[in-house]
């Protein structure tokens, strides 16, 4: 190899590409097929190289051999030989080594440097035809860097496995150069054993690619945008000047009057965009969308290997054959078989620092990602640049939910306050705390509970009517108006951004099919045809054409999958191992919350039997708040393993496309982590006390534990309580530290992973790190889906039994302030650039926002009729009370019962514990007293307060559904000034598109009668000068670039 290095040494770098190109690197002859294939593969060697062609000479290969032999040149020689640092002059990974060309995209894979000359080498020595063989080529290692082994060297053991995957990537590398990519390969990282493919897209490609995705871009047409007059233009002029210290310091985010006419980018009218600046023409989120749909779109159709090693491989079936002919491996394919490890977008640059080139990333920290501007708008103009609308319409909604608690805010504040000043006026709470009553309650529980005076739960009475007074009433309907608000303002807003994101004429395209669908059409077909095989081998062979069946043969690899698609009975297994899964979970969370229910009896019996009067007395909020912790960590842990087990299960239904395979994955999730978040809440609002029995008959769980009972003002307090904790605690471990402190250790991690594979190399690490190199130790994008679950299940806290807790808003609020900048920092620092997508709405979970609304009228609706105390009060007032006051409700709602009937062992152990002996004791219910002939059976007070709670459910549901789709239909979708605003640029784009045909009209006409006029003395024998060429089209608006 030296020898080879030497003899180059005296070429001059002009001279030294074309030896290059000519196989004189690392001994390697020239590229087979005569000048042909040679001038193929120079023109492949300048869109794919490790160096760029003015930077390929011989003085580098000459320094890696002279290291190779053991002498290294002194510092000062390797600075003055290099003047410039070329990675400043890439802006360190941005750009090829030319400085020129963007790096767009990204590819990473694992390599061995031990072997890979070795495998490369005799590769390429077996002249292997087409892209594949050319790119081989390319992969060869730079002398001095795991070169050829020599004739002594013992050759190392061939990893097949290993060789495959690189046998794939030099395959697509060889598609993604035939479709016009520009590639760059770096081995000579500082992650050691990686790495990476950098990816341009030059400016033909662009255009292609652009007019197939229909992008729509601006053109050079500007038109003013309508905008308000008289009192409106006054009022938005106030409202922008106050709210103007809140707006982010960003261009994209002033108001415009003008705005450019945009159109579906061709090829063919380029003259009607703005060309002057093709470098910014498609942005950097542009970019990246056209090379990732080119990545999915190319496929590699080859493997080397389809077995193992040895006599397996050669043993190979005619179904492996067949099935390595026709599998395609994209991007997510190959990714997914590890055939690359990583695939991304490059961000902008750094965000922080001192010496730090300004970019939008930066930008985004500043205005965006910081805490210290939690007060400012966002800039959603400028997140949808730089990550694509689909992130962007994430935020614009979460923006706009936080900007709408503000108003359920204040006006929960406000009930919450209500109840605070009108406690004390409250009859019922100051009758229970009125010692004077002297009520004495029935044991809470067997044996070991002895009787109690009802005025010990004075404190938990007068905490229940700060969350159940009137005032919730009116709050629930407010709410429930306010959700129907919502939706219709998140409609308007996303139709105003459509516009301003030239996104109202888009249809999403079906996309590819994935992986896992085309493997399972191509195992599918595979064994439908062998099972037509060996009903032939059974039938009696009929003379064929041989050339026919030959075609046959051949086409069968390609149209094999063309046909077969996946049915319902494919996919039956699956959807029934899905239904059995889903139940098996939900019984599940029951079965925990059973476990909870228990552990509540059991301790609360337990501390009955504490000597200590304050544990005594204490009992209820220590179970109740024990309890809550315990089904907070029980909901956190199985959110997690939930959310795996909807993935997983949504991976063996094998959707199609990526799309189907995101929504089914959404529905199982919510459907999964709704049932786990609500389950312990539903309990307590809506069976908690409602199946205990009475004194002397109470309902037993396994004949041992007796059902609970709620405190005498009701189990709303506790209510409250459980849908706080549970609220607050998934809010702030769950998504907050859960957010931040995850990710920081993944990125902890990986850097210690990184670190200890790495040469332990000072220089090496003090160099400045490549951006694909900083890049790649990013946590990569796991996808929207977990922050919209989050949110969403927020939605529920707020709406759905907001009636026990006006405060949830005011928490919501708080906590989405936090998150959105969380959120900002996490995308902005934590996580690689993602793919910008184009979409027009947020999908599927609009459809679940408006379910989760409808259903929180349900629920408010019996949380106020059977939770609450509301409608009993009111049949108390308006039927039984004598003085029109609610003097004697209490009373009311209490039964008597005699100590005597208790069943045998029941009894209190301690009768005497109050200091006198108890006759009679009193239970919430309302059944019949014991000297009544029809003793303990349930009373008309009971059917009458039964009766009541059903017609309020039926009045408030329909009442407030009416009210709502009242309100969905005065607010219209679309804004008046956006629908004249998108019918003024239809109108202004037929207006363009005609001038531009009557120009060409007329110009077409100009010729033709200079064609006649020359053609007339020809047709009269007379000899005339020759004619002037037809001048050239006149550059104006009406011809553009003079362009037909």
């Amino acid at each position: 190899m030296l020898e080879d290095d030497i003899s180059l040494e005296a070429l001059t770098p002009k001279e030294a590409p074309a030896a290059e190109a000519a196989g004189a690197v690392d001994g390697e002859g020239a590229p087979p097929g005569g000048p042909g294939a040679q001038a193929a593969a120079m023109r492949v060697n300048e869109k794919y190289s490790t160096l760029p062609a003015e930077d390929r000479s011989v003085h580098i290969i000459n320094i890696c051999a002279i290291e190779d032999i053991g002498y290294l040149p002194s510092e000062g020689t390797l600075l003055n030989s290099l003047s410039v640092d070329p990675d400043a002059e890439c802006k360190y990974g941005l750009y090829f080594r030319d400085g020129k060309r963007k790096v767009d995209y990204v590819l990473v894979y694992h390599h061995k440097r031990a072997s890979g000359g070795r495998t490369l080498a005799r590769r390429a020595q077996h002249g292997d035809a087409g892209p594949a063989a050319r790119s081989a080529r390319q992969d060869q290692p730079l002398p001095g860097k795991a070169g050829p082994l020599g004739a002594g060297e013992p050759e190392p053991p061939l990893d097949y496995h290993e060789d495959d995957k690189r046998f794939r990537r030099e395959e697509y590398e060889g598609n993604l150069v035939e479709a016009g990519l520009e590639l760059e390969r770096d081995e000579d990282t500082k992650i050691h054993g990686v790495g990476f493919v950098k990816i341009h897209a030059p400016w033909n490609v662009l255009c292609r690619e652009a007019e197939f995705l229909k992008l729509k871009m601006p053109t050079k047409k500007l038109y003013h945008i309508s905008e308000t007059r008289g009192l409106l233009k006054k009022i938005n002029s106030v409202l922008q000047k106050i709210t103007d210290p809140i707006q982010p310091k960003v261009a994209e985010h002033r108001p415009q009057t003008t705005k450019r006419l945009s159109y579906p980018f061709s090829r063919e009218k380029q003259h009607l965009f703005d060309l002057s600046d093709k470098d910014s023409f498609f942005d950097s989120k542009t970019r990246s969308t056209i090379v990732y749909e080119i990545l999915k779109r190319t496929t590699c159709t080859k493997a080397k290997y389809s077995m193992g090693q040895g006599e397996g491989r050669k043993k190979d079936s005619a179904l492996l054959n067949k099935r390595r002919k026709c599998d395609r491996y994209g991007i997510t394919s190959l990714l997914a078989n590890g055939v690359y490890s990583a695939a991304y977008p490059l961000h902008d640059g750094d965000y922080e620092g001192d010496n730090v080139e300004f970019n939008d990333r930066k930008l985004l920290y500043e205005e965006w990602a910081c805490y210290g501007v939690f007060y400012k708008y966002q800039p959603i103009d400028l997140v949808r640049k730089y990550f694509g609308e689909k992130i962007g319409l994430y935020f614009a909604w979460l923006g706009v939910y936080t900007q709408m608690l503000i108003p359920a805010s204040v006006v929960g504040i406000i009930v919450f306050l209500y109840g605070w000043a009108t406690v004390d006026d409250n009859i019922p709470s100051m009758e229970m705390c009125d010692k004077r009553h002297n009520i004495t309650m029935c044991p809470l529980c067997d044996r070991t509970c002895s009787y109690w005076k009802m005025s010990s739960a004075c404190a938990t009475a007068r905490a229940s009517h700060l969350f159940d007074n009137p005032a919730t009433v009116f709050f629930s309907i407010f709410m429930a108006l306010w959700a129907a608000t919502f939706m219709e303002h998140w409609k308007r807003k996303q139709m105003r951004l459509n516009y301003r994101w030239d996104l109202t004429g888009f249809e999403e395209e079906e996309d590819h099919p994935r992986a896992e669908y085309e493997a399972r059409v191509l195992e599918k077909s595979l064994r439908k045809e062998s099972k037509n095989k060996e009903k032939r081998r059974h039938l009696p062979e009929e003379p064929t054409n041989k050339w026919r069946q030959r075609v046959k043969t051949a086409m069968a690899g390609v149209k094999l999958t063309d046909k077969v698609k996946l049915t319902w009975r494919d996919r039956f297994p699956a959807y029934f191992t899905n239904l059995v899964s889903i139940i098996f979970m939900i019984a599940v969370t029951f079965a925990i919350v059973l476990g909870v229910i228990i552990y509540r009896i059991s301790t609360a019996a337990a501390l009955a039997m504490n000597s200590s009067p304050s544990v005594r007395s204490n009992i209820r909020v220590t179970v109740t708040a024990t309890a809550v912790i315990i089904n907070l960590v029980v909901i956190i842990l199985l959110d997690e393993v939930y959310g795996c087990i909807a993935r997983w299960l949504t991976k063996i239904e094998v959707p199609k496309t990526e799309k189907s395979f995101e929504e089914r994955l959404i529905f199982k999730a919510f459907l999964l982590k709704f049932v786990n978040s609500y389950t312990p809440i539903f309990y307590v609002a809506f069976f908690k006390g409602r199946f205990v029995g009475r004194p002397g008959d109470y309902v037993y769980i396994f004949r041992s534990f007796r059902m609970e009972e709620c405190a005498p003002g009701g189990c709303l307090m506790e209510l409250c309580i459980q849908l706080s904790i549970i609220m607050l605690g998934k809010q702030l471990i769950q998504n907050n530290l859960f957010e931040i402190g995850i990710p920081k250790m993944k990125k902890f991690i990986r850097y210690l992973r990184l670190k200890h594979q790495s040469p332990s190399d000072h220089d090496e690490h003090a160099k400045k790190k490549q951006r694909y190199e900083v890049d790649y130790t990013l946590e990569p994008f796991a996808g929207l889906t977990p922050e919209y679950m989050e949110m969403i299940i927020q939605f529920g806290f707020v709406t759905l039994f907001v009636a026990s807790f006006p405060l949830a808003p005011l928490f919501a609020l708080l906590n989405n302030i936090i998150e959105i900048r969380l959120d900002a920092k996490k995308f902005v620092t934590e996580l690689r650039r993602p793919v910008a997508v184009r979409a027009k709405d947020i999908g599927i979970w609009y459809n679940i926002l408006r379910g989760v609304g409808k259903l929180a009228v349900i629920i408010n609706a019996f949380v106020i009729s059977f939770t609450s105390d509301f409608i009993p009060r009111l049949v108390y007032l308006y039927m039984y009370s004598e003085n029109g006051t609610m003097h004697g409700f209490v009373n009311h709602t209490l039964s008597s019962f005699n100590v005597s009937d208790f069943q045998n062992g029941t009894a209190p152990n301690d009768p005497l514990d109050l200091g006198y002996e108890v006759q009679i004791c009193r239970y919430k219910d309302y059944r019949e007293p014991p000297w009544s002939e029809h003793r303990y059976d349930i009373s008309k007070d009971f059917w009458a307060v039964l009766a009541a709670r059903l017609a309020f459910v039926i009045v408030f549901q329909n009442l407030v559904m009416f009210m709502s789709d009242f309100v969905d239909w005065v607010i219209p979708d679309i804004p008046k000034d956006i629908s004249q605003q998108i019918h003024k640029e239809k109108v202004l784009m037929v207006e363009l598109f005609m001038r531009e045909e009557q120009g060409k009209q007329q110009l077409l006409d100009t010729w033709m009668e200079k064609d006649r006029k020359k053609a007339e003395p020809c047709n009269n024998h007379s000899p005339a000068p020759a004619a002037p060429p037809p001048p050239p089209p006149p550059d104006g608006p009406d011809f553009p670039g003079g362009s037909l």
